[in-house]
């Protein structure tokens, strides 16, 4: 792991100009090419012509950020799936190229719906993949470095970023079901990065038993996790039994991703490459939410002139802040509450995931946070909850469904209708290559 001692010095940035830039040169940089996109979109793109002349916008009438924000409409996933099913058109419309100038197709996991697909156009390694290079140099990884690449392709292979560091690829099959092969793979190549995914950590919780996992954890500076947040039983387990120190990282609003640094306080949002608003949306209109209070994250795409998203909704609930991070870098930070559809009221009471997590991480047979809300819609009557156990650690089905009933009725007031399952079963439910959804309709 990288010592203190690397925090101070010029190697702790992988571009020191665009991460340490003043805020005030971000906005520059982030106006001009917003102006330069909104041209280039609206002669390019079906989809965002027909929606700016419905609302009256014109390329000409933007020009400034303020006016880009005043004027231009909100998009949402819905509204390009809308899009495609009446045309007919793949990318919804979003296209801005020949199709025969793409270089990829890639897709999302698919966890709150459909997948949804990514038109690019790369030379040597995929948009995404580029962007990350920053957060893994900070991470830890650096020339020489073995890492263990994840299999899995949905939004592309990243060998391609690990090798643009000079890393060493070891090809094993880190997906899930295989954690025990992967511990094994980690004590024969002494790598310094890992990817995983939640699922895995509940493979790992199974593996603890009976494997010194700090041990064989111990070559490596860093991993990363996404695909779910990590409850915070979780995280300690990592990284004070496990001895991993773990960098989460999330969606920056399907235009990249955001991860966080080595402060551990927030995902970094790289604004030369997106610009983020943090709105309050209701049937009246929209206003911007005061620094650090929770709003949708809308964004627009900065780098992307295959199919760029343009005030995108997210649907994602965050808190933002602008402030310099402890890390030094500039660039916006955001921490997530959850997405706008995932809070349920019950019987007039409103509910969270949070709240739910708490209650179940703390009981042993379900530390591993294992569960989902089932509901056909946001109002319901009965809070129905169903919640992975290990079996191996559950002697009293019925004695845990009573203190996990007692917990849940705590935290949020309501007394839930369990299903209990074993973790494997619910797992094995996932429909997403990557996520585990928390909330299902049946």
């Amino acid at each position: 792991m990288v010592g203190d001692g690397d925090r101070d010095t010029g190697e702790r940035y992988f571009e020191p100009l665009v991460e340490t830039m003043p805020r005030t040169e971000l906005r520059v940089l982030q106006e001009e090419r917003v102006l330069e996109l909104v041209e280039y979109a609206y002669g390019r793109s079906d989809f965002y012509r027909e929606l700016w002349d419905a609302h009256g916008v014109h390329p000409r009438d933007i020009r400034t950020l303020e006016d880009f924000r005043a004027r231009v409409p909100f998009i949402t996933k819905d509204m390009i799936r809308a899009h495609r099913a009446r045309t007919g058109d793949p990318f919804g419309g979003m296209l801005c190229v020949p199709v025969e100038e793409l270089t990829s197709v890639s897709s999302s996991s698919g966890t709150t719906g459909d997948p949804e697909f990514f038109a690019e156009i790369w030379q040597d390694a995929p948009p995404l993949v580029t962007a990350q290079v920053r957060d893994l140099w900070e991470l830890g990884l650096r020339p020489g470095d073995r890492v263990l690449s994840p299999p899995g392709t949905f939004r592309n292979l990243m060998d391609a970023g690990f090798q643009a560091l000079g890393a060493v690829v070891i090809e094993v099959d880190t997906w899930m079901g295989n954690m025990a092969e992967v511990v094994e793979a980690l004590r024969t190549y002494r790598p310094a990065y890992l990817q995983m995914m939640y699922p895995q950590m509940v493979e790992l919780e199974h593996l603890a038993e009976r494997t010194d996992l700090k041990e064989a954890f111990s070559s490596l500076k860093g991993a990363s996790c996404a695909g779910q947040p990590l409850s915070r039983r979780m995280r300690e387990r990592i990284r004070d039994d496990w001895g991993i120190d773990v960098y989460e990282y999330t969606s920056a609003a399907d235009t990249g991703t955001a991860w966080e640094c080595r402060e551990h306080d927030g995902f970094h949002l790289w604004e030369d490459t997106v610009f983020a608003e943090c709105v309050d949306v209701d049937e009246a209109g929209w206003s911007d939410v005061a620094e650090g209070d929770l709003g949708e994250l809308v964004a627009t795409d900065l780098d992307n002139r295959a199919a760029p998203l343009i005030r995108y909704r997210s649907e994602d609930l965050v808190r933002l802040s602008h402030d310099t991070c402890g890390c030094g870098r500039t660039h916006a930070r955001m921490w997530v509450a959850g997405r706008r559809g995932d809070e349920t009221v019950v019987g007039g009471r409103s509910v969270v995931l949070r709240d739910i997590w708490q209650a179940v991480e703390d009981q042993p047979e379900t530390t591993a946070g294992v569960f989902q809300i089932v509901r056909e819609r946001r109002e319901v009557d009965e809070l129905r909850l169903r919640v992975g156990f290990d079996a191996r650690l559950t002697e009293d089905v019925d004695a845990l469904a009573g203190r996990l009933t007692e917990a849940v009725r705590e935290r949020t007031g309501v007394k839930p209708v369990l299903d209990l399952r074993t973790e494997e079963e619910l797992l094995s439910t996932m429909t997403s290559v990557a996520k585990f959804p928390r909330v299902v309709k049946s």
